[in-house]
C-alpha cells in the first residue's frame, strides 16, 4: 500500500507539473501568435486567365501555378488518399491526434540509432498552421506554436473548410500547387479523372515531393504510391479487389498537355500592363481573374501575316544585307550549326543552313541533320547589294555573286517559282529578317474594341510595340480631321480652295515656312474632295488658315488623337505626335457617324468567383437578364455614345476618303471593289508610312517605320508601303463577307457636281461625281471658294437642286 501511495503521489506530482508545464507553454507560445481567423477568408494565389474574345485562351500569369477547387467537388477517392497517408483520424481529433502522436514517438524511441527516417504525427491541421501562418523551421518551438494553432484552428474553421485549406495550398512537386493542378501536371486529367492509383500517388508526395519523383526515384514512387493504397484499405476505404488492381497498375506519369494559345504577343502584353495598372502585380498574378478580351483569332492570325509580308518585301526591295556569319566549310560542321540555335525572329517555316558549294546557277545548302539543299538563281534575284536612299538597279545574273561557300543564311521551303512552275524537291528561298519596323490595328468602329494588333516583326525580337508605344509624326493621314473642322463651319465637299504657293514669317530669326505639295507643283483652284483625294498640301494649310488652328485643334482633341496641339500650321499637315493605335479609333469615329468610342483591348474581367469587375460596354440593358426567352420584342440598347461631330459632316469625310481609293493615292485598294475608304500618309523625307483605312464596319491602321527614325528610301511612301499591308488584310478579312455601303445620316443629299469645279453638273460635263451635301448647303450654280485672300472670306453658291438619292438610317 506504501509503494502504491508513493506511485500515486508521483503520478500526481506529475500530472500536476505537466498541467504547469502545458499552461505555460500555452501562455508563453501562445502570444504573437499569427491571427487564424484570416484563414476563414483566405483566398490562395490562383492563375489569371486572358482570352480571346471566342473564348480561347490568350495568356496566363501566375506565380504559382494553381487550380482552387472548393472540397466538396472533389472526388472522395482523391480526399480518402490524402486522409489515409497524412490524417486518418482528421475528422475525429480536434486539430492534434494525441494517440498517433504517442505511438510516433514510443515508435522514434524504438529506433533511435537506426537509419530508419523519424515518424511524424502532425495532422493536416497542423500542416496547415505551419504552411499559412508559420515557417518551416525545425525547432520545438515552432512544433509548439504549430499545435497551439491547431488547436485554435479547429475551434474557429469547420473540417471541411481545413481540408479545403489544406488540399489547394500544398506543394506537389512538378510546379504543383494544390491537388488539382498536379492531376493535371503529372497526368494531364481533372480530379475526377484520376483513379485510384492516380491519387494514392499524389497522395505520397506532400512530406517530401522530390523524394518519390516519379522519373528520378521511379521505384520509391511506386513503392510510397502502394503504402498510401495500403492505408486506404487499412482504413477500410477501398476493397481488397480494389487495393491489388491499383498496386499492380504501372506508374505512368503523362503530363500536362501543351496549351494551344492564340499568338498575339503583342495584343497578350499590352493586356497585362493594363491589368497591371488596375489591379497590381499581386492582383494579376494570383488574382485568379478571368479576362475576356476583343481579339479576333482569326483576325488577328491575317494581321499578323500581313504586317510581315509587307515589311519582308519592303525589306527585298532594298536588297540583301549580307549572310548572318561566315564559316569554313569543315568536317563537323552541322555539329556547330546545331549548337547555334533557332535566332530570335525566325519564322517557325524558316530553316538556319551552311552554303557547302555555289555555281552560276545555284547554290547548294547544308542542314544541321545533314540534308541538302539548293536555292536556284531565280530565288536569289532580289539579293542585291543593300542601298538605303535609292531604289536598286542591276541584276543578279549568276549566284556566285550574292553567296559563297561558308555563308550561313536563313532560308525557306519554296514549291513553285513566280511563274507557277514547280521547283525539284528541297528547293530554296533565301530569307532575311527585316530591320524595318511596322504595325497594324484593326478596331470595330461602332465599340472600340480592338480586333486584331501586331506591334512588329516579331515580339521574341522586339517586345516593342509599335501600335501602342511608338508616338510619330501621322503626317497626311492627319488631314481629314482639317476636313471635318472645316466641314463643320459650313463649308463643303464641292468648295474649292486656291493650290498656290504660300509663304508665311515665322517670326524673328526663323526664316519663312513654305511649304509644298508631294508634287512640288501648284494646281490652282479644287475642290476639297480633289485636295484630299490628292492629298494637297498647299490646299490643306490655306483650308486651316480659313478655320483658324485652334478649331483644328479642338477637332484633334475631339477624336483622341492628342491631348493638347500647339496652333501651329505645320499641325494641320501632321507635324503633331501620336500613335497608331489613337488615329485608327479616331478614324473610327468618322466612319461611325461622329460618336465618341474608346480603344479597348478588354470586354469583361470578373473575379475568382465569377462576379464581373469590369465591363467596357456601360450600355444598360435590363431586358438582357431574363433566364428564359418567351418570344416578343428583342430587349432595346440604348445608345450612350456621345455626338462629337455632325453625323453628316462625319458622312461627308468618308465619302472623300471613299475617293482617295478609287481616285487618289490609295488607288491601289480600289480592285478590291468593295466600299473601301482611308487617306495615306507620309512624313518629310519619307521617313513615316501610313495608311488608315475602313469599311463600314471595321477600321485597319499601318504604320511603317524604322525604329530610329530614317528615311524609308525617295520612292517608299504610304502608297507604296503601307497600302499593301492593309490592302492583304483585308482581301482576307471581307472574303466571304456581304457587301455593306457606308451608312447615309438621314437628312443628306445626294447631288450630282462637276468633279473639277464644284459646280453644278451640266449636260457635256466630262468629269461628274455624285456629292452629299447637308440641306441649305449645295451650289445653285459656282461653289464656293477660299483663295487665302485677306478679308475676302467665302462665296457660298445658294439654292438647292433636286435630291437625286435617298438616304437610310445609321446603324444606331
Amino acid at each position: 500500500m506504501r509503494w502504491i501511495l508513493y506511485l500515486t503521489s508521483l503520478v500526481l506530482v506529475l500530472g500536476a507539473a505537466g498541467a504547469v508545464a502545458v499552461g505555460w507553454g500555452f501562455v508563453r507560445y501562445g502570444q504573437g501568435l499569427p491571427d487564424y481567423k484570416r484563414l476563414a477568408d483566405y483566398q490562395p494565389p490562383v492563375v489569371t486567365r486572358v482570352h480571346a474574345g471566342d473564348g480561347s485562351l490568350l495568356a496566363e500569369y501566375a506565380s504559382q501555378r494553381r487550380i482552387f477547387v472548393p472540397v466538396s467537388a472533389m472526388p472522395r477517392h482523391v480526399i480518402n488518399a490524402f486522409l489515409a497517408a497524412e490524417d486518418k483520424n482528421f475528422y475525429s481529433h480536434h486539430g492534434i491526434d494525441f494517440p498517433s502522436l504517442a505511438v510516433a514517438a514510443v515508435t522514434n524511441l524504438w529506433t533511435v540509432g537506426t537509419n530508419r527516417r523519424p515518424r511524424g504525427a502532425s495532422t493536416i491541421t497542423q500542416q496547415v498552421a505551419k504552411n499559412f501562418l508559420l515557417t518551416n523551421e525545425a525547432s520545438l518551438e515552432r512544433k509548439i506554436k504549430e499545435a497551439i494553432l491547431a488547436l485554435r484552428i479547429e475551434r474557429a474553421l469547420s473540417k471541411d473548410r481545413i481540408l479545403e485549406l489544406y488540399l489547394n495550398e500544398i506543394y506537389l512537386g512538378f510546379g504543383s500547387y494544390g491537388a488539382a493542378a498536379a492531376a493535371l501536371n503529372y497526368f494531364d486529367k481533372s480530379l475526377d479523372e484520376l483513379t485510384l492509383e492516380d491519387s494514392a500517388f499524389l497522395a505520397a508526395l506532400p512530406k517530401a515531393p522530390n523524394n518519390y519523383h516519379p522519373i528520378r526515384k521511379h521505384l520509391a514512387a511506386v513503392n510510397r504510391r502502394n503504402w498510401v493504397i495500403g492505408q486506404m484499405l487499412a482504413n477500410d476505404f477501398v476493397t481488397e479487389a480494389a487495393a491489388q488492381v491499383a498496386r499492380a497498375a504501372p506508374l505512368v506519369i503523362r503530363p500536362r498537355s501543351s496549351i494551344d494559345f492564340v499568338d498575339a504577343p503583342y495584343f497578350a502584353e499590352e493586356v497585362r500592363r493594363q491589368l497591371i495598372d488596375r489591379y497590381g502585380a499581386s492582383g494579376v498574378y494570383g488574382g485568379g481573374l478571368s479576362v475576356r478580351t476583343t481579339l479576333a483569332p482569326r483576325l488577328q492570325t491575317i494581321a499578323r501575316e500581313a504586317l510581315q509580308y509587307g515589311l519582308m518585301h519592303y525589306d527585298r526591295r532594298h536588297g540583301w544585307r549580307g549572310p548572318v556569319a561566315r564559316w569554313t566549310v569543315d568536317p563537323g560542321w552541322q555539329h556547330r550549326l546545331g549548337a547555334t540555335g533557332r535566332p530570335d525572329g525566325m519564322p517557325d517555316a524558316w530553316h538556319i543552313a551552311l552554303v557547302l558549294s555555289v555555281d552560276k546557277t545555284q547554290a547548294v545548302i547544308g542542314f544541321v541533320d545533314d540534308r541538302r539543299g539548293t536555292i536556284p538563281l531565280s530565288e536569289l534575284g532580289w539579293a542585291r547589294a543593300w542601298k538605303e536612299r535609292q531604289r536598286l538597279g542591276g541584276k543578279i545574273r549568276t549566284a556566285t555573286s550574292v553567296l559563297a561557300p561558308g555563308d550561313i543564311v536563313y532560308v525557306e521551303p519554296v514549291g513553285v517559282d513566280a511563274n507557277n512552275a514547280p521547283y525539284p524537291a528541297d528547293t530554296y528561298a533565301l530569307r532575311q529578317i527585316p530591320n524595318v519596323g511596322g504595325a497594324i490595328i484593326a478596331l470595330d468602329p461602332h465599340t472600340g474594341r480592338i480586333l486584331a494588333m501586331s506591334g512588329g516583326w516579331d515580339y521574341a525580337l522586339s517586345q516593342f510595340n509599335r501600335a501602342t508605344q511608338a508616338v510619330r509624326q501621322p503626317g497626311s493621314v492627319f488631314k481629314p480631321f482639317v476636313y471635318i473642322a472645316a466641314l463643320e463651319q459650313g463649308l463643303t465637299p464641292a468648295t474649292r480652295i486656291l493650290d498656290a504657293p504660300f509663304v508665311i514669317d515665322q517670326g524673328p530669326g526663323l526664316g519663312k515656312w513654305k511649304p509644298a505639295n508631294y508634287t512640288k507643283k501648284f494646281y490652282g483652284l479644287s475642290t476639297m474632295r480633289l485636295g484630299i483625294e490628292k492629298s494637297r498640301n498647299l490646299m490643306t494649310v490655306r483650308l486651316a488658315r480659313e478655320i483658324g488652328m485652334d478649331r483644328v485643334g479642338e477637332y484633334a482633341r475631339r477624336f483622341g488623337i492628342v491631348d493638347t496641339m500647339p496652333p501651329h500650321l505645320s499641325m494641320a499637315l501632321g507635324a503633331v505626335e501620336t500613335t497608331l493605335m489613337r488615329l485608327t479609333a479616331g478614324y473610327g469615329m468618322l466612319v461611325n457617324g461622329g460618336k465618341r468610342i474608346t480603344p479597348t483591348l478588354i470586354d469583361r474581367i470578373q473575379d475568382r468567383n465569377g462576379r464581373t469587375v469590369f465591363r467596357h460596354d456601360q450600355r444598360p440593358c435590363p431586358g438582357c437578364r431574363r433566364g428564359t426567352w418567351t418570344g416578343g420584342s428583342v430587349p432595346w440598347l440604348q445608345d450612350i455614345r456621345e455626338q462629337i461631330a455632325d453625323p453628316a459632316s462625319a458622312y461627308q469625310i468618308v465619302r472623300m476618303l471613299e475617293g482617295v481609293v478609287q481616285r487618289g493615292t490609295g488607288r491601289r485598294i480600289a480592285s478590291l471593289d468593295r466600299p473601301l475608304a482611308g487617306k495615306t500618309g507620309t512624313t518629310n523625307d519619307n521617313v513615316d508610312s501610313w495608311f488608315i483605312g475602313f469599311a463600314p464596319d471595321l477600321v485597319v491602321g499601318v504604320f511603317v517605320g524604322f525604329d530610329r527614325p530614317r528615311t524609308l528610301g525617295p520612292h517608299d511612301t504610304g502608297s507604296s508601303v503601307a497600302v499593301p499591308i492593309f490592302k492583304r488584310f483585308m482581301v482576307r478579312a471581307l472574303a466571304g463577307e456581304p457587301e455593306v455601303p457606308f451608312r447615309t445620316p438621314a437628312g443628306v443629299l445626294h447631288v450630282r457636281i462637276n468633279a473639277e469645279t464644284g459646280a453644278l453638273a451640266q449636260a457635256g460635263d466630262e468629269k461628274v461625281i455624285v456629292e452629299p451635301f447637308k440641306p441649305g448647303t449645295a451650289p445653285a450654280s459656282a461653289s464656293q471658294v477660299i483663295d487665302g485672300t485677306p478679308g475676302r472670306g467665302r462665296r457660298p453658291g445658294d439654292g438647292l437642286p433636286p435630291v437625286l438619292a435617298g438616304s437610310t438610317d445609321g446603324l444606331y
